[in-house]
């Protein structure tokens, strides 16, 4: 995708590495890794670490938060030392027609962590977190109380073995 408007592509570095929509190039890959690895790192430390200047990567973070690869920094929250002692994996089957925006609302929910819409015999699949099963129960009786939502089906995670969503570049 060089030379399209989506390009990130950076004029002083080498290839770029394949990423649907858009192009990344190795100093943004190695941006990119630097911060998954130490989100709070700042130019200059990522500028004196890849021996390119502090206006070099500032010009990259700054593509790269335009085009959204970069959505924004955050840290990296056990939440299970926050109460949230239960994950919920929930699968739904919506109406036909109104997947869309059930999907949408379902988003809104308090808890809800992630939601997808997938293929095979289930529409969509929720995964949320939880302090009790009080919270559970409202959650999934408000699911099940929508418009448009048919069935629900929920697994509780016993042990959470890997949950990092930072994959590594």
């Amino acid at each position: 995708m060089s030379g399209s408007k989506s390009s990130i592509r950076s004029a002083e570095q080498g290839h770029p590495v394949p990423h649907v929509g858009h192009s990344v190039d190795r100093l943004d890959a190695d941006i990119l890794r630097i911060l998954l690895s130490e989100g709070r790192t700042s130019a200059r430390e990522i500028a004196l670490s890849l021996g390119v200047s502090t206006s070099t990567v500032t010009a990259h973070l700054d593509r790269l938060r335009k085009h959204h690869v970069v959505r924004g920094f955050t840290a990296l929250v056990d939440y299970q030392k926050l109460g949230y002692d239960l994950t919920v994996i929930s699968e739904i089957i919506v109406s036909k027609g109104k997947l869309v925006e059930m999907e949408r609302e379902i988003a809104k929910l308090p808890g809800v962590c992630a939601v997808y819409d997938v293929t095979g015999e289930i529409d969509a699949i929720v995964i949320s977190k939880f302090r009790s099963r009080e919270e559970l129960s409202h959650f999934t009786k408000n699911l099940l109380a929508m418009p448009f939502v048919e069935r629900t089906n929920s697994h509780i995670v016993l042990t959470t073995v890997r949950e990092d969503f930072r994959l590594p570049m």
